[in-house]
């Protein structure tokens, strides 16, 4: 566990150093989580691989940054990598972390490996959308969304199937102070990088959860069609966080985003 101060904040993150030779995975996370998203595939990465993992400003072990846009976001994470003299890695981004790795891609191009865009876009849903999900979050509270964040996150199956963990994944979401969440949700209602991805020079992989009722397929498939040479790749039956409901196809995705990274 590691403090990293930046801008007056402190960011909460997570590295292991890479060995010799070898690649470092940066890992930034969805809306309403923390970086415990991603234990189940890191635990079954190479020890060789350099791990960057931390929570977004306003999640987590991080306090809120106030305001901030997604390119903000994204000069978070190049300040990390500064931290902890990290010259480029492959990041792999969630949702609005995808975003915010899209953001690093177009300001900070050397500092980018190579791009996974799980579950992601250049622009997230509507402002109407988003305006009523804030308001419902001024009238009840975190709770107020709770269940149906629960099925854009989740398969119907997965959470039949897992009742207790769901329980735990509803709890860190609630847990998410409504202010950072309303925060890091303006951020997304602000962001459209429609008329710049295809200026992404990174190898890419863009991958989508065939029921994810957040960003479905068509719109991830877009974003690959958009970005020069992107690879596209669909988790059948999967919500809209991968990493958790499937690791290992995910773990699979990683692997073959560092093969055309060359590492």
């Amino acid at each position: 566990m590691k403090a990293v101060r930046r801008d007056g904040r402190i960011l909460h993150a997570h590295h292991r150093p890479a060995a010799p030779g070898q690649a470092t995975l940066a890992f930034s996370n969805s809306l309403g989580t923390d970086l415990r998203i991603w234990d189940r595939v890191v635990a079954a990465l190479p020890d060789t691989l350099g791990l960057l993992r931390y929570d977004t400003a306003g999640h987590g072990l991080s306090p809120s940054g106030g305001e901030m846009s997604i390119e903000d976001h994204g000069a978070d994470l190049v300040a990390l990598l500064d931290a902890f003299g990290i010259d480029r890695a492959a990041i792999v981004g969630l949702s609005v972390g995808g975003q915010i790795a899209q953001a690093v891609a177009l300001s900070a191009p050397e500092r980018v490996a190579g791009l996974l865009l799980s579950n992601t876009a250049p622009k997230i849903g509507t402002a109407e959308a988003w305006g009523a999900r804030f308001a419902a979050i001024g009238t009840g509270g975190m709770e107020a969304i709770a269940d149906a964040t629960m099925e854009r996150w989740f398969s119907e199956s997965f959470r039949t199937a897992n009742p207790d963990e769901l329980l735990l994944w509803r709890t860190m979401l609630t847990h998410t102070p409504a202010r950072n969440y309303i925060d890091l949700g303006r951020a997304i209602v602000g962001c459209d990088f429609t008329d710049r991805v295809a200026t992404i020079a990174a190898p890419t992989l863009c991958l989508a959860g065939g029921e994810d009722l957040a960003t479905p397929p068509a719109v991830v498939k877009a974003m690959a069609e958009a970005i020069p040479g992107a690879q596209y790749r669909e988790i059948a039956g999967v919500g809209h966080l991968p990493c958790i409901e499937a690791a290992e196809e995910t773990i699979l995705a990683i692997a073959d985003l560092l093969k055309e990274v060359g590492r």
